[in-house]
């Protein structure tokens, strides 16, 4: 076969997977989606009021009914995991969203101006590291008390190191590049060139990173919910209604599989996202 034979397989190859990338950030973005409008629309999406207690239906199990079932007032459990949906989801895209401006915010200006500023915002970030983030998070989640939004607080405060290290990173390369010198000749000024020219440059790496990390703060909000320390009973979240029925796994395990696998399939959804999202990103992928 000759070089160019070779190459035009190479080339058909090469847009067989980009289409087929293509293809699956699509159908994993129309799941995302659809959980977003779960989130929007769960007060008209429950068939039952997911706090309305009655005591006679208690503990029964999955049925036309009540298809996941009902927990130990009698709530609808289908009803619960819905309405559940808008705390679980909404404040992880809170979350998300809050570490990946500060990180990058900071992560730039470190990176662009240097000096004092950039060496201790950089050593705070090393201490943040240090630490397992969900311990620390459990740490300042339980100096601030529980609630939903103190655990936000916390899990942003040990998470935002990430993106500040990869935005300084991508920073540091980009501030040499000869368009920036140009910039700077023509008179631009310093935030003119952090947010024309750095910021769109090196923008792609720290929003993978970000949808990577849906699945992964979802899972941790979760985890402080679960131990007391972030969504307070009665409120329909996840983490916490796990919580609530841990003791019934074994008699009525319903009560706790039902948040667990609305758990599962949202950070599969998330997780699978981020990585097609990665994969369309990634330079090998887009030579045609």
């Amino acid at each position: 076969m000759s070089e160019k034979q070779n190459k035009n397989v190479t080339v058909r190859v090469q847009k067989i997977k980009k289409n087929h990338i293509k293809q699956k950030l699509v159908f994993f973005l129309i799941l995302a989606i659809g959980l977003v409008i779960l989130a929007v629309f769960s007060e008209h999406l429950c068939p039952y009021d997911p706090y309305a207690q009655d005591l006679a239906s208690a503990l029964q199990p999955p049925s036309l009914q009540h298809p996941m079932g009902t927990d130990t007032y009698g709530r609808d459990m289908l009803s619960r995991v819905i309405s559940g949906a808008r705390a679980s989801i909404f404040s992880t895209f809170i979350l998300v969203a809050v570490i990946f401006v500060l990180g990058t915010a900071v992560g730039v200006c470190c990176g662009y101006f240097g000096g004092a500023a950039d060496t201790v915002m950089m050593r705070i970030s090393d201490i943040c590291l240090a630490f397992p983030g969900l311990v620390f998070a459990m740490a300042i989640a339980a100096i601030l008390g529980g609630g939903i939004q103190n655990a936000v607080i916390a899990l942003a405060v040990v998470s935002w190191p990430k993106y500040s290290r990869i935005a300084r990173g991508q920073t540091l390369a980009l501030k040499e590049e000869p368009y920036i010198h140009a910039a700077i000749l023509a008179g631009d000024s310093s935030g003119q060139i952090m947010l024309r020219h750095i910021l769109p440059n090196m923008l792609g790496p720290v929003l993978v990173t970000a949808m990577l990390d849906i699945g992964t703060m979802m899972m941790e909000l979760a985890g402080l919910s679960f131990l007391g320390l972030g969504a307070q009973i009665p409120m329909a979240e996840w983490g916490s209604m796990m919580s609530s029925g841990r003791s019934m796994i074994q008699t009525y395990p319903w009560v706790v599989l039902s948040p667990g696998i609305a758990i599962f399939i949202s950070v599969a959804i998330f997780n699978l996202l981020g990585d097609t999202v990665r994969d369309y990103l990634d330079p090998k992928n887009s030579r045609s």
